[in-house]
């Protein structure tokens, strides 16, 4: 029987392999500014925001800074600023959530033109390109729609029908998209604009 006796790591060893892993970080090839015919995409994603605009706790009924995309937008803003190319897109359940949710659904409602504080941010934020979760549909299909609508970006999904499935796939009639392609300019490391 052989015992595997570990051997105490040193705080210098330890730092030692700190720098060393952070020195690899540093030069891998998509930290490093891109060359006159490279471009790099920074693609940022955000998901389940459930109505949190602000940063407060409605549920606790207090300010909270660790949530909400009032916060998440600077830290957007230096993602941009750093990347020089991105794109900023959401996965969904954007709707339902919390109360000022439930308060726009229930009560105020929604009318033809009306925008959601939520897609007001998301607007402001320039996403590109939203998808459903399932909490888009708490509300009903008309909120969802008149919500989205509102937008300056489309939705995409692959699984929400307009009735029956067809024998094909491809043939589906579906209420979005199901995927789409963004045409955007980058700008490569020498600063040239392509497409």
């Amino acid at each position: 029987m052989t015992s595997s006796i570990l051997q105490p790591i040193s705080r210098r060893s330890l730092l030692a392999g700190a720098a060393a892993s952070s020195a690899l970080v540093l030069l891998h090839p998509f930290a490093v500014r891109a060359a006159g015919n490279q471009a790099h995409l920074r693609i940022m994603e955000t998901t389940d925001i459930h109505v949190n605009v602000f940063p407060y706790d409605y549920y606790a009924d207090k300010p909270n800074d660790t949530l909400g995309l009032a916060r998440t937008a600077s830290i957007i803003d230096s993602i941009r600023a750093e990347a020089g190319n991105s794109m900023l897109i959401d996965n969904g359940d954007v709707l339902q959530g919390n109360p000022m949710g439930d308060y726009i659904a229930y009560e105020r409602g929604m009318k033809e033109g009306d925008k959601h504080p939520v897609i007001k941010a998301m607007n402001t934020l320039g996403y590109e390109v939203g998808t459903l979760g399932n909490h888009e549909f708490n509300y009903g299909l008309d909120f969802m729609f008149k919500v989205l609508n509102g937008s300056n970006y489309p939705w995409v999904c692959a699984n929400l029908t307009k009735g029956e499935l067809a024998s094909d796939p491809k043939k589906d009639q579906l209420f979005f998209k199901p995927y789409v392609i963004i045409d955007k300019k980058i700008k490569d490391g020498s600063g040239a604009r392509a497409r």
